[in-house]
């Protein structure tokens, strides 16, 4: 069993912590010199993760931008991009989203036992289907990656996903950038959810950076004594 690897959540949220809008098109929170700021983040990691509600709303493609970072990891010995990893309870995850079609690169679905069939009988052929028991925990999930030789994965939503992180204590470190205007809207999903946090009011998060990237503002914390500077 290799060492659990490091975790790191990236989250872009409205001033009153929202993570998209209630509409069914894709708010984007962020800016460009941020999103290329994420790519490098991404560039340096070897898996990142999203929950199967981000595959489903945001049909994100999980993939390094810049030509350049590709081949500095491909000349590095390493695959041009980072193993993508998601998790779902029910199972309900199109084949056609680009999670699965975008990129040659390794995917990764953890599910619970009892779905592994229905899951292998959607995205099998796309990606390998690994069983964690009764429900998915992030605990085995993180061993698991880690015994695939996963050093370094990037959390990057939804809300559900970050909260388990977080309640679970297995986050090293949180990069939370702030955009400049406000959701209002409180059916829309939000950065985390209720849940008892190792960080509260008489433990207090270490923040260790804070950067203004154009109209944004990137928020660095440091949440175990594995954080890397």
């Amino acid at each position: 069993m290799g060492e659990r690897p490091y975790v790191l959540l990236s989250c872009c949220i409205s001033l009153d912590g929202y993570l998209d809008s209630a509409g069914a098109e894709r708010l984007l929170l962020s800016n460009d010199a941020d999103f290329d700021r994420v790519d490098g983040v991404r560039a340096g990691c070897d898996a990142i993760l999203v929950g199967a509600t981000t595959v489903r709303n945001d049909d994100p493609r999980l993939l390094i931008r810049s030509q350049e970072r590709r081949r500095s990891r491909v000349a590095a010995g390493l695959p041009a991009g980072p193993v993508k990893v998601t998790l779902t309870c029910r199972g309900d995850l199109d084949p056609a989203a680009r999670f699965f079609t975008a990129g040659d690169g390794e995917k990764l679905v953890y599910c619970p036992d009892p779905t592994v069939p229905m899951v292998e009988s959607r995205v099998g052929a796309e990606a390998k289907v690994v069983g964690l028991g009764d429900r998915v925990r992030m605990e085995a999930l993180v061993a698991d990656l880690g015994s695939r030789g996963v050093r370094r994965l990037m959390v990057e939503g939804g809300g559900s996903v970050h909260t388990q992180f977080l309640t679970a204590g297995l986050a090293d470190e949180l990069q939370l950038v702030v955009a400049p205007f406000f959701v209002g809207d409180a059916r829309a999903r939000r950065f985390v959810g209720d849940g008892v946090f190792p960080w509260h009011a008489g433990s207090r998060a270490e923040l260790v950076e804070t950067r203004a990237i154009g109209d944004v503002a990137l928020l660095r914390y440091a949440l175990s004594e594995r954080f890397e500077h």
